[in-house]
């Protein structure tokens, strides 16, 4: 599913309960999020591109495709929004179904508002703090992009702590140019000491 990101979260609400949908529309709004609310999990579905600073609170029994069809679904589609569970029933096996598919949190009507938008601002912080992970690496990305293939060799030697005579001696060339080529990477890179560059190289590695 296509996401886009705007600055203010938004809440997904999934329930074929419109006392339900009226209810909590109402209580977040007033907490100052923006609110979708569907009758169905096929309406939901329909609903493209969704918000990536996000959440969805989804009831698990509805007629047709349930809350659970419709987590699968998501998963299948490649949609990580975190999914808040409300139910009028709670039975334990949905429970564990739900979160052992990576479900927030569980929770059974009639709850507490506190509780739910706890639930609702954990899920949030959640997505805020993999969001801003995303752009770092992104961001890292374009950076070692725009370096040549001869100061992309120089920075790997670099970060490997080789000192620049012994990177000149493996390369070929002067360390003169080596100099050149380290300084020119750390410029590209936007680092200003060895320590960190290899720390970034590093998580841009481990995201590759």
């Amino acid at each position: 599913m296509k996401a886009t990101s705007n600055a203010s979260p938004t809440v997904y609400v999934v329930d074929d309960d419109a006392s339900v949908r009226e209810s909590l529309s109402s209580l977040i709004r007033a907490s100052g999020m923006d609110v979708k609310v569907f009758a169905s999990p096929l309406e939901f579905l329909s609903l493209e591109p969704l918000n990536a600073f996000a959440c969805i609170l989804l009831d698990v029994r509805m007629p047709g495709m349930d809350g659970l069809a419709l987590q699968q679904e998501l998963g299948r589609r490649g949609c990580a929004l975190p999914i808040i569970f409300i139910t009028g029933h709670g039975e334990v096996p949905d429970a564990v179904r739900a979160m052992k598919a990576g479900a927030i949190d569980f929770l059974k009507k009639p709850f507490d508002d506190f509780a739910l938008l706890q639930a609702i601002t954990s899920a949030l912080s959640r997505v805020s703090s993999e969001f801003h992970k995303k752009l770092e690496t992104a961001e890292l990305q374009s950076r070692y992009d725009q370096l040549t293939p001869r100061e992309k060799e120089v920075l790997v030697l670099v970060t490997q702590g080789k000192l620049n005579k012994v990177i000149a001696i493996e390369l070929g060339i002067s360390e003169s140019t080596i100099k050149v080529h380290r300084h020119n990477v750390m410029s590209k890179m936007r680092f200003r000491s060895l320590p960190e560059l290899t720390l970034a190289m590093q998580r841009l590695k481990g995201n590759g």
